[in-house]
């Protein structure tokens, strides 16, 4: 492989650098890779944030769907270990967004988001799966519970089959 991620005539994904995604699918050049419309589209009919709110943001893929924000920019391609915050996982069946990006952008959601009691937060922080009655869409929601008179985002969850499944990282799992 070439150090610009050629294999032969086409580009290839790189696991050790940090690519910017392409506008849209006409400046896609790695097949596969997403690109920004397709992000900006996702978040605003997942969770109707709208893309206005990522204007000031690039996006990067390292790694196979592995998808980093960055307020800023940057020169591309660059070969570091990390840029700004994890964000999505693409390239499989169903995109997942990261903790992270959850709970800074949470708050703008107006779609797929789940208020908790605080029993429910407290079960789900601790990453307990539970039981609950939703009648809203199956796949990843934003899980928020009231705190101070505002709604926060705690983190994503997974509802699937009458169940808020909690993927709350064990490192960040909290027992309160």
């Amino acid at each position: 492989m070439s150090d610009d991620g050629r294999t032969g005539d086409s580009p290839t994904n790189d696991g050790q650098r940090f690519d910017r995604l392409p506008a849209t699918a006409d400046d896609r050049e790695v097949e596969g890779r997403a690109t920004r419309e397709e992000v900006l589209d996702w978040w605003d009919q997942r969770f109707a944030i709208p893309p206005e709110s990522f204007e000031e943001y690039t996006f990067w893929e390292k790694g196979k769907g592995k998808i980093w924000i960055l307020r800023g920019d940057v020169a591309s391609p660059i070969r570091i270990e990390a840029l700004g915050m994890k964000f999505l996982r693409t390239r499989q069946e169903h995109w997942k967004p990261t903790t992270n990006a959850v709970q800074r952008f949470g708050r703008e959601a107006s779609e797929n988001v789940v208020e908790l009691t605080r029993e429910q937060a407290r079960r789900f922080v601790s990453g307990e799966d539970q039981e609950l009655d939703w009648d809203g869409d199956w796949g990843y929601l934003v899980a928020a519970h009231e705190l101070a008179g505002e709604l926060e985002p705690l983190g994503v969850g997974l509802f699937v089959h009458g169940e808020l499944k909690s993927p709350v990282p064990k490192g960040r799992q909290r027992d309160l």
